[in-house]
């Protein structure tokens, strides 16, 4: 029997390939969305990945998410520093910078400033593509992402030397790093922290956020309590600041509806597409279903039969769509080579992806299944 229904899927060639080309587009597009959603979604916290070295960001009590920069003064430094379970305290400075060019132009840059005696924060040896994290010790040094460089540079090769000017200070480009892709797509620059304040208008509160490690004798939670209570500011991990700048995002934009409503459409357009389809097939096939109760088949034969038709095509269809997708973003990634794309395909959008097809393909089963259940063998001798 089983042999029987795939034949009958595949008689007509023209139906068949329209069932499998719904399922396929819907597929594509909910994971190709899906990706592109996350992909922007990812970036919007890319700096708070990039930034390691600390267990705990502590920053102002109304901060919402990791854009959202509230200064703090030095005295501010000295009270973190003095909270039970800190291990120690640095400087972060986060914020926008106007750049120079040399022909004249001018570049909004995103500027990390890095505190002055560690480091800390700063790119991981692996991520350094060109020269020594100790240059930015050396006056007037930055370093950019490898990204920035190219929206700059188009395709000249790195040298170091290149200068820029912010704030009416030169800066020196001492080496190139790998960043991820950031939601404004901006160059991202690092240097010392003394550096940064010197590259931004001047303010009377410059520090955006405190580094803080924990002892390794206290649980890190606990460090965030003891902090919030003593000073007031706000201290998360790394996973939290990731999660809050994110639910802000999902609360405060329209991104995420714009998208959910893309998604929802490619959903609903595979399910009338396949049903519609799927149930045409059924109906010119009523004869041979009809012959084959006539032969003795029953009821529940013909409902697998017809379940393993929509389950070939659901696997068939899954796989085109989620490949089409995969295809798109791995072309994307390498034809775009200006600007980070906004891309990722977790395994999440396979799983989801692979419900929303059975949902389908499930639907365009049942909308068929009831003329076949209710069929009259005698419609075989009409």
């Amino acid at each position: 029997m089983n042999w029987v229904a795939l034949k009958m899927l595949t008689g007509d060639r023209t139906k068949y390939f329209g069932i499998v080309f719904g399922v396929s587009f819907a597929a594509l597009l909910m994971a190709q969305q899906s990706s592109i959603f996350c992909g922007l979604m990812r970036n919007t916290t890319s700096q708070i990945r990039d930034v390691q070295g600390g267990d705990l960001w502590v920053m102002d009590r109304n901060v919402q998410f990791i854009d959202d920069v509230k200064p703090l003064s030095e005295n501010d430094l000295y009270r973190i520093r003095g909270v039970a379970g800190v291990k120690w305290a640095v400087r972060l400075y986060k914020g926008q910078g106007r750049a120079r060019l040399a022909d004249g132009n001018f570049q909004q840059m995103l500027i990390l400033g890095l505190d002055n005696a560690t480091l800390v924060g700063a790119p991981g040896p692996d991520r350094v593509l060109h020269g020594s994290i100790e240059d930015l010790r050396q006056p007037d040094a930055v370093f950019i992402d490898e990204f920035g460089w190219r929206y700059l540079f188009q395709d000249e090769p790195f040298v170091p030397g290149r200068t820029l000017e912010l704030n009416d200070k030169r800066a020196v480009i001492v080496g190139m790093c790998y960043c991820n892709p950031t939601f404004q797509t901006f160059p991202i620059l690092y240097c010392t922290y003394t550096q940064a304040v010197q590259f931004i208008p001047q303010e009377r509160k410059t520090l955006s956020f405190v580094l803080a490690k924990a002892e390794d004798d206290v649980p890190v939670g606990e460090v965030c309590r003891r902090i919030a209570d003593q000073t007031g500011f706000k201290a998360l991990t790394d996973d939290e600041f990731f999660w809050a700048t994110i639910g802000y995002y999902l609360k405060r934009t329209g991104i995420p509806i714009n998208f959910g409503i893309t998604v929802a459409l490619g959903f609903f357009v595979g399910c009338a597409i396949a049903g519609q389809t799927f149930y045409l097939f059924t109906i010119e096939n009523l004869k041979q279903f009809g012959a084959l109760k006539a032969m003795g088949v029953n009821n529940l034969r013909l409902v697998r039969m017809i379940l393993l038709q929509a389950l070939v095509v659901g696997v068939i269809g899954y796989g085109i769509g989620v490949g089409g997708a995969a295809l798109f973003g791995y072309v994307f990634e390498r034809a775009v080579k200006t600007a980070p794309p906004a891309f990722y395909f977790p395994w999440q959008i396979l799983v989801i992806t692979a419900v929303a097809v059975a949902v389908i393909v499930t639907l365009a089963a049942l909308m068929s299944m009831r003329r076949v259940l209710f069929l009259e063998a005698g419609v075989v001798f009409r």
